[in-house]
């Protein structure tokens, strides 16, 4: 539609790497995860993800628990409601510009 805004201007760049974009999609589906499960699920490094989970912690997205399980440290990983609600915002959009060029080709 001409004079509307393309959708694409209401995404999130800082979630639309793929490496913090699959970090969102994982914590979406689950409460809370266990780094190494977010690690193997999305297929990086530990010091990839704990990257990639810094700018999302920064950015209000991912809150960072830290304890123990016995005497061996563990980190959890969940999704906030910012994070949460973000994520669903993005998906929306992602599907509406999908949509959008579907209609075009018709």
């Amino acid at each position: 539609m001409p004079g509307t805004e393309h959708p694409r201007h209401s995404l999130d760049e800082l979630i639309q790497a793929p490496v913090r974009f699959s970090i969102m999609a994982t914590l979406s589906g689950v409460g809370e995860a266990e780094f190494s499960f977010v690690r193997d699920t999305v297929q990086v490094s530990d010091s990839n993800l704990s990257k990639q989970v810094t700018i999302l912690e920064n950015a209000g997205y991912v809150r960072v628990r830290k304890g123990y399980v016995g005497k061996r440290p563990r980190t959890w990983l969940s999704l906030t409601p910012v994070g949460r609600e973000t994520f669903s915002s993005q998906l929306a959009t992602l599907q509406e510009i999908a949509q959008q060029a579907a209609a075009a080709a018709d």
